[in-house]
């Protein structure tokens, strides 16, 4: 597994660099906004660390032209725990965060769960077939999603949501179920994480996001799909 580290503070890096590699992952580094969104088209990773403040273009700016080209699993890391500032990262496309300072094994943890979810199509879903329901198609195996027969593309938070979303139709899901069954762990930020997600694939996979056919609200309890 291939993972890109990007902040400004050095010290921090190697650090990281050192932690995620004696788990045995190959690490790469980069050290400001710029050079994370060159290192990402170029190289093939399978998980991104990105700082909120970098010199150049801060961390939101690379994560959105980074999800311009990538679905990539993004982990950002800031020295600011305001929830505005948490929403504002799962808008721009990230999939996760992290307050500094952190402790490295919740770190781990987050990349573990991260990948782990990025993988299972691969690694538990082979034959699995299309999911279908109305206008909006997903390919568990290719991790791929269409609304009308075009292309969507989903960050790996969007995907596992909707595809758990679909395979149980009708099912009614809370927030803090699916903060545990699609991040993997017990999430430690705030629900509106999940309303985050959920109003960004409306966006993406309804054709009236105001007035959704499909990805419906129970009010008071949490978020289904609708049943045929």
């Amino acid at each position: 597994m291939k993972i890109l580290v990007v902040d400004d503070e050095k010290v921090l890096v190697k650090g990281i660099k050192f932690n995620l590699e004696s788990e045995g992952y190959q690490v790469e580094a980069g050290y400001d906004g710029e050079e994370a969104v060159e290192l990402a088209r170029s190289g093939s990773f399978d998980l991104i660390i990105l700082d909120l403040m970098m010199p150049k273009i801060d961390g939101l700016q690379a994560c959105m032209r980074i999800r311009e080209f990538s679905n990539v699993p993004i982990i950002m890391l800031t020295a600011r725990s305001e929830d505005t500032d948490k929403i504002i990262g799962f808008e721009c496309g990230a999939d996760d965060y992290i307050t500094k300072p952190f402790n490295i094994l919740e770190l781990k943890a987050r990349v573990r769960a991260l990948l782990r979810r990025a993988g299972m199509a691969a690694q538990q879903k082979g034959g699995s077939g299309k999911l279908v329901m109305g206008h909006i198609t997903l390919d568990p195996d290719a991790r791929a999603a269409w609304k009308d027969g075009k292309s969507v593309d989903l960050t790996a938070k969007e995907f596992d949501l909707m595809e758990l979303l679909m395979r149980n139709p009708g099912r009614v899901y809370s927030r803090e179920n699916l903060l545990n069954v699609v991040w993997g762990y017990e999430y430690a930020g705030d629900y509106r994480t999940v309303d985050v997600h959920v109003r960004r694939l409306r966006e993406k996979l309804e054709l009236d996001p105001a007035n959704p056919q499909y990805i419906l609200t129970k009010w008071g309890v949490g978020y289904y799909l609708k049943n045929g």
